[in-house]
């Protein structure tokens, strides 16, 4: 029943937790006339000032016991600064709501994550976390129609009124998730077993010393500074070129690609069989061939298939990234903590090419700009190629 609660709690909770972004980048720029470069200007700043607090809400998952709760709260808190933005589209709000969702970004993924593990434990992890990726893209996949439709025939603002009703659902699904099945020493990295006494967290300190963790980091910064400013930049080119479709175009760029994070996240269920590197390296290998090809042509059929390489590359990789922290973290009691670290250090990649990718967009065009994130994301697929190792434990366990 928990773990039922567990796969409807990733359906809903996949509007609320990355949802209203790319349509809040769309609004500013066909509603709310704001230019390119000042929507990247302005999600770049609040990004990276949201993304600052990753660390310290890692920590504090790690030590709550209340992770449902916390769930819940900020599920309600996003869906407001959702409806803020569409009601008040001046800089001083924009900028404000949309530092708190980066915030709140720190707080959905890694709550879910330590609540699997709490769960299902270290070893039946790979097929656990395949399968919340599977139903959180099927739940984009839903949603991403839902608003689609509903926004092409009624309104734009459609995705922003929708949020509160999905808050609602994923309060009904994380409630249903006993909290007395969740182990909260396991569910930050320690083992409680019955037979052993559960261990005491490490220091903070011991995070910086593990070569596999910052090596990871490094690569994730360039991963998602490549990877993040594709699809706004995608939907963009789509809106521009077809008013009146905003919605619609971008609910199907959305579906494309989460149609394909939907089948490529069943291949982090045979992670323990097929490693964790060759997961990552075709991930990361996804991200450039992604840029080059959206350089070729600007007919929405085209663009839209394309589209497919961002469910193999950034549905692989986000999959794959609580995987591979509960590997190199196990034991330290800092789960969520490290978590949070990768966090900051990818979203100040993420956030700081929204500002790079408008600019260049501005001065150069968007074939210039797909290039220079091709580019980048060669520098983290040769990283993880020369210095990132095999993290897989040689333990296997029953699925979860």
């Amino acid at each position: 029943m928990r773990l039922n609660a567990l796969d409807w709690l990733n359906f809903f909770l996949a509007d609320v937790r990355g949802g209203l972004g790319i349509y809040v980048n769309v609004y500013l720029l066909t509603r709310a006339q704001w230019s390119q470069a000042a929507i990247g200007v302005v999600l770049s700043a609040s990004g990276l000032i949201g993304i600052i607090t990753h660390p310290a809400v890692g920590a504090f998952i790690d030590h709550t016991r209340a992770k449902r709760a916390l769930i819940i709260t900020g599920a309600f808190v996003l869906s407001g600064c959702g409806l803020a933005i569409i009601w008040w589209p001046i800089l001083p709000v924009v900028l404000v709501a949309d530092i708190i969702m980066a915030a709140l970004g720190g707080v959905f993924a890694p709550t879910v994550a330590a609540i699997t593990l709490g769960l299902c434990g270290q070893e039946a992890l790979p097929g656990r976390l395949g399968r919340n990726a599977a139903f959180d893209r099927a739940g984009n996949v839903f949603i991403a129609v839902f608003i689609g439709i509903v926004g092409v025939v009624y309104s734009q603002k459609a995705p922003f009124y929708l949020s509160p009703l999905f808050a609602v659902l994923t309060t009904i699904a994380v409630l249903s998730i006993p909290a007395r099945a969740i182990d909260h020493a396991k569910a930050r990295g320690l083992d409680s077993d019955a037979s052993h006494h559960a261990g005491s967290p490490t220091g903070w300190r011991v995070l910086i010393r593990y070569r596999e963790l910052l090596v990871f980091a490094a690569a994730a910064a360039l991963f998602h500074f490549a990877n993040a400013p594709m699809l706004p930049l995608v939907v963009q080119k789509l809106a521009l070129a077809n008013p009146g479709w905003e919605t619609g175009l971008t609910s199907a760029a959305i579906i494309v690609a989460q149609f394909a994070s939907i089948l490529i996240a069943l291949l982090v269920t045979r992670a323990n069989v097929l490693g964790r590197k060759p997961l990552l390296l075709l991930a990361f290998g996804a991200v450039p061939l992604r840029g080059g090809l959206c350089m070729w042509s600007d007919d929405p059929s085209w663009l839209l298939v394309v589209q497919v390489l961002d469910g193999v590359g950034g549905g692989l990789f986000e999959a794959l990234l609580p995987l591979v922290l509960a590997d190199i973290m196990v034991g330290t009691g800092h789960y969520s903590l490290a978590r949070g670290l990768v966090g900051t250090i990818q979203g100040i990649g993420g956030s700081s090419s929204q500002a790079v990718a408008g600019y260049i967009v501005t001065t150069a065009g968007y074939s210039a700009a797909f290039l220079t994130l091709a580019m980048v994301a060669s520098a983290g697929l040769l990283l993880i190629i020369v210095a990132m190792p095999e993290t897989t434990p040689s333990s296997r366990g029953s699925p979860c």
